[in-house]
């Protein structure tokens, strides 16, 4: 391991992001939390096979959200992150993705600086960039886009969010990458196309990315609904629309 990385002082809590669910696309400074740690506070997205790296010495605790399921309340969660820091623990906050993308990490830091816990963020490969990559789809491309959107498809309530300017966004962004959002899929289009997106503009659903479970669906926007009935796909999904798609026929180097 490298010499200088810092040390997991005890009474700290380290926010981490474990990517999108390969344990390669771990950084290093997230593998030598996770030996470190004496509590690992894990959510409902992080991959088992980078739960099986943590010290094994370690406590490792499940405390995921999951939308349309009984999950603890973000208030519990950030309650034991600061009784266990307060006990004097190293504890790891371990997040899918990135913890300060559509992750909660932003409202527990603040939790845990108004307890006066200190705390460090480790940052992770997003879900919308590592996640498109592993199916072939680049988030950019020079002949697609020069604007990318990444967009909640719900809030805490499981509803699609109030106050998106629709219109905005379906001008503003070539490509729009869609976090949670299948379980109002059919919101989702019937908006786009509202607000000018075309009904032939390339599609794809990536399932569980990065992980052996991996699963592609690609289509049109209109036919986005009817391909999901035909063929259902599990969460957690991404949803991506846009040209980039179409670079998949060639780019679709990974198997799981």
């Amino acid at each position: 391991m490298i010499a200088d990385l810092p040390p997991f002082q005890p009474g700290s809590v380290w926010l981490v992001g474990a990517g999108p669910g390969d344990p390669g696309l771990l950084t290093v400074l997230a593998l030598h939390a996770l030996g470190q740690a004496e509590y690992v506070v894990h959510d409902a997205l992080v991959d088992d096979r980078i739960l099986a790296l943590a010290n094994p010495h370690a406590v490792v605790e499940a405390m995921g959200k999951r939308g349309g399921a009984v999950s603890p309340r973000q208030d519990a969660i950030t309650h034991r992150l600061i009784a266990l820091a307060t006990a004097g623990k190293k504890v790891l906050r371990l997040k899918g993705g990135d913890p300060f993308v559509f992750g909660r990490g932003a409202e527990e830091a603040l939790a845990l600086a108004e307890a006066g816990i200190v705390f460090r963020v480790v940052p992770g490969i997003s879900a919308g960039i590592g996640g498109l990559a592993y199916a072939g789809i680049p988030a950019t491309a020079k002949h697609c886009n020069s604007t990318l959107a990444f967009v909640t498809g719900h809030d805490q309530g499981g509803d699609i969010p109030s106050g998106f300017d629709w219109d905005g966004l379906a001008r503003g962004a070539e490509v729009i990458v869609f976090y949670m959002g299948l379980r109002k899929v059919d919101v989702l289009v019937e908006r786009l196309r509202n607000a000018g997106r075309k009904a032939d503009e390339l599609v794809a659903v990536v399932s569980r990315a990065a992980t052996p479970k991996q699963q592609v669906l690609e289509t049109t926007l209109s036919g986005l609904v009817a391909a999901l009935a035909a063929q259902p796909m599990e969460a957690p999904a991404l949803l991506v629309i846009g040209g980039v798609v179409g670079l998949r026929a060639k780019l679709n180097w990974w198997q799981p």
